[in-house]
């Protein structure tokens, strides 16, 4: 039977987020689905940054460290992003970019495990993850060894310290089974880190059930930050106490303002803050943050899948002879969906020609990917359908394979 846009805009109507949608600002004749690589603007952030900028700023000067409480931030913050990721505002910071964290947790747990030496690391992973590991390993002079995607726990052996994965593969969306994976690499004596750029707001984390060690995630996606939001790090609250990382600041001294010549850790997370809190990102990141208000991670992952399924079947209807590279078992797939095709960057630009804005993966040798992502907050079923006829129209057209799309822009 036919998908029809009718048989969209009916799910919507049905949906429990239907509502959500209003609480972006969404420009007119667009179908963004782009949010696994930047997220939409929230409403309410150009108002809070306008404030924080003019008022706080303009007006408290600095007396707004205590009079607007932005000390308070970053606990306020992690106390937003812990039920979407399972954990505890108190076992996560907020404040370091994506990579900087990843160092941090990384050389941490290198050092829990002093007599191994191997870091092993996924050749899919995003590429900052595996730039940092291999800086993290040429550091501390440690081995740098890359494991099989499909499965990762055969590089697993008595040498290996860390294992450190992406939950939500960024071409693919491809998704690990985080609680299996992490039990049985521990079986081995190896610390497990997950990378949740391309989960957290959008598919179910449980960091604490899963058994984790350390975690890191973007803000900028799925949780709709801004252009480099603050990354988020997780410690397991068992590690804390003798996980160090090794980039000791300031914010992270148990008295900052007593201006101490040594160092003297702050305990928890605190003690994961280097530099002074990046107060104007953290502040839009606060406001984007109350998009999820009322909002269930079950919700979340119900919507997401609905909205995937509905894509992929536009897809197998209308265009079978795309090569879908995305998992179609619920329990694999993250919130995108991907295809492999010879002109994949092309066709993305057609699209963005038309309003529909996806984006494009390089992927070595092979065609390029074209990426779907899906942010349950603000898509609707009807833009899916909507999104697959522009799809249609442009291959029909040929659009993707004029001129102005053979080269690439620098940002893909």
């Amino acid at each position: 039977m036919t998908s029809t846009r009718t048989d969209a805009v009916a799910l919507d109507e049905s949906s429990p987020l239907r509502h959500t949608r209003a609480r972006f600002v969404l420009p007119e004749g667009v179908i963004y689905l782009d949010g696994n690589s930047l997220g939409a603007l929230p409403a309410g952030v150009a108002a809070r940054l306008a404030g924080v900028v003019e008022g706080e700023w303009g007006t408290g000067l600095i007396r707004s460290w205590n009079d607007a409480r932005w000390m308070e931030l970053v606990g306020r913050i992690a106390a937003r992003i812990a039920p979407l990721v399972g954990a505890r505002g108190a076992d996560l910071h907020v404040g370091d970019s994506t990579s900087v964290s990843l160092f941090k947790t990384m050389v941490a747990a290198a050092r829990l495990r002093p007599g191994r030496r191997v870091i092993v690391v996924e050749p899919s992973t995003f590429p900052t993850d595996g730039y940092i590991a291999a800086g993290v390993a040429d550091l501390l002079g440690l081995e740098l060894r890359w494991c099989d995607p499909a499965d990762p726990v055969a590089a697993v052996d008595e040498d290996v310290a860390l294992l450190t994965l992406t939950h939500v593969d960024f071409r693919t969306g491809a998704m690990y089974d985080m609680a299996a994976i992490t039990a049985a690499a521990q079986a081995r004596g190896a610390l497990v880190q997950w990378d949740l750029c391309h989960s957290a707001g959008a598919v179910p984390v449980d960091l604490e059930g899963s058994g984790a060690d350390f975690a890191v995630g973007c803000t900028y996606k799925y949780l709709n930050g801004g252009p480099g939001a603050p990354a988020f790090t997780w410690v397991s609250p068992g590690l804390q106490a003798d996980a160090r990382q090794p980039i000791t600041g300031w914010m992270g001294h148990a008295s900052p303002f007593a201006m101490t010549r040594d160092f003297a850790v702050a305990d928890g997370m605190t003690g994961w803050a280097s530099g002074t809190h990046p107060v104007l990102a953290l502040s839009a990141l606060e406001t984007a943050l109350e998009a999820f208000d009322g909002v269930t991670v079950e919700e979340l992952r119900a919507a997401s899948l609905s909205l995937t399924d509905l894509f992929l079947r536009l897809l197998d209807e209308r265009l079978p002879e795309l090569e879908i590279v995305t998992p179609r078992d619920h329990a694999r797939r993250g919130s995108q969906v991907s295809f492999r095709h010879e002109h994949a960057y092309g066709i993305v630009q057609a699209l963005i020609a038309r309003g529909v804005i996806g984006d494009f993966r390089d992927d070595g040798a092979a065609p390029g990917i074209a990426r779907f992502g899906f942010t349950p907050l603000y898509l609707s079923h009807a833009d899916v359908h909507d999104a697959v006829e522009h799809l249609v129209a442009v291959l029909a057209g040929a659009e993707h394979l004029a001129p102005e799309y053979a080269e690439r822009n620098a940002v893909t």
